[in-house]
């Protein structure tokens, strides 16, 4: 496991604040909010395959949005109760970065939508 010092030099401050931190970028900014490029969407820590531009959608909240993850095996999800409110934080199984929170209010199949901050992800193309 990485040190804290370790993740600084790693990470930008904005994806070290977010992924490090559970901090959240702010709404419409991320880089891969209007994304639509074909592809495999990956942990800015550890570079796991988290989601698949095939499961991609524009769900209207400000943050890059799927409906189904890469693999069941990539993503631990955690019950989150600051805000005031009761949500599922989603965080990377392999580095445990902080990568946003599901809801179930997605489209079918799966019903649900994983709101990702773009800061913690990488994309590699599939041309």
């Amino acid at each position: 496991m990485k040190t804290d010092k370790e993740w600084q030099q790693q990470l930008s401050k904005e994806a070290y604040q977010v992924s490090r931190q559970d901090g959240t970028e702010r709404p419409f900014s991320g880089k891969y909010y209007q994304h639509d490029e074909k592809g495999d969407y990956h942990c800015i820590g550890c570079n796991a395959v988290l989601f698949s531009s095939e499961h991609k959608y524009d769900s209207g909240s400000g943050w890059p949005s799927y409906w189904q993850i890469a693999d069941n095996a990539a993503i631990k999800e955690i019950s989150d109760s600051r805000h005031g409110m009761l949500r599922t934080e989603i965080r990377c199984q392999q580095c445990d970065a902080h990568l946003g929170h599901v809801f179930n209010d997605g489209p079918q199949p799966s019903g649900l939508r994983y709101c990702i901050n773009s800061v913690c992800l990488d994309f590699s193309s599939k041309s």
